[in-house]
């Protein structure tokens, strides 16, 4: 058996390890077989006797939650995969770029509008068009149609994302009700998964992913060189607006269902690449099954503790050093 086959069994394996035991861990402590026990029951309806309180808390509040925590996990670390090959840049994810701040802009403009009321996909909506906006301003001020350089992408990334962040800040100042739960959320929580909002990202992840699968060895000719990419009979500009306007969809939709979650996207392309190598079809299965790994641990844990640390703070503390690692280690030579 090959090593990646080994990697991605071992993977596999610590992702249902970890999902199972999530799911027992809480104020309300469910055995692995009280688990399997109100699964049987929900699924082919066996008269075995389970606890309503633990069928409650298993089936409507946790497996929402994890589910979420799995998606968005994926969605993020394979928008990371497609933003650093379209751009070329190692430091590219919806976070750096100022896309996951548009996408806060659109979601919070429509939790204060009363449209989430009307329909999750309102949010989503909302959220997309503020990310598209924010994507389009960065590419703009770096410039897109030159040589897109590393630092330009960073810097304008960091200014349009303080813009929105100032945007945000006014909106929830304007809003006098809901703005502490809209400021919770934003720094990214799973508290409000709902399975509408698991449905549209499972959706919208799948149809990300197979761009991304089938199209892997076109993103990999452009990630080695744009010109050579051309040469070779590449629709360049086809595959890149393609590839960023679905990374910014998914990225809208991740936002709309949990917040704002910095760094995941920048840290699990870097750890697969390093691990298996720079193949982006082998980054696209190996990242989502990674990173929905590591949110659903980091969420477990954030939810551990006596008060619950809000997700995005918990990946902010851990990615930012990692962010620094690699601008100081490998962004030189794309410079």
């Amino acid at each position: 058996m090959k090593r990646k086959e080994v990697y991605l069994i071992v993977l596999v394996a610590l992702l249902v390890i970890a999902f199972f035991w999530s799911l027992g861990l809480g104020d309300v402590h469910i055995s692995a077989k009280k688990i399997i026990e109100i699964f049987e029951n929900q699924m082919f309806n066996t008269h075995n006797k389970v606890s309503f309180t633990d069928k409650y808390v298993l089936l409507n509040l946790r497996l929402p939650r994890i589910l979420s925590a799995m998606l968005v996990g994926a969605s993020l670390s394979l928008c990371g995969v497609i933003f650093q090959a379209v751009l070329l840049n190692p430091l590219a994810d919806s976070y750096t770029l100022g896309a996951a701040s548009g996408a806060a802009f659109g979601a919070t403009l429509a939790f204060i509008l009363n449209l989430f009321y009307i329909s999750a996909f309102s949010v989503s909506l909302f959220a997309f068009l503020g990310s598209v906006l924010s994507l389009v301003i960065v590419l703009y001020v770096a410039g897109f149609k030159s040589n897109l350089s590393s630092i330009n992408l960073i810097i304008s990334g960091i200014i349009v994302a303080t813009i929105f962040s100032s945007a945000i800040a006014l909106l929830d100042y304007l809003a006098s009700k809901d703005v502490a739960y809209i400021m919770f959320w934003l720094m990214g929580s799973f508290d409000s998964s709902k399975w509408q909002n698991i449905r549209i990202l499972f959706l919208v992840l799948t149809i990300v992913w197979f761009f991304a699968f089938f199209w892997a060895d076109e993103l990999d000719i452009i990630s080695l060189n744009e010109l050579s990419a051309q040469s070779l009979g590449v629709n360049v500009v086809k595959i890149r607006f393609i590839a960023l306007i679905l990374a910014t969809l998914l990225t809208a939709v991740c936002v709309s269902s949990s917040g704002i979650i910095g760094f995941i996207g920048l840290i699990v392309p870097h750890i697969v690449r390093f691990i298996i190598g720079p193949k982006n079809r082998l980054l696209s299965i190996y990242s989502v099954l990674l990173g929905a790994l590591l949110l659903l641990i980091a969420d477990t844990f954030s939810r551990s503790f006596s008060f619950q640390i809000p997700i995005g703070v918990l990946t902010g503390l851990i990615g930012g050093p990692f962010f620094l690692y690699i601008y100081k280690i490998k962004v030189k030579k794309f410079v």
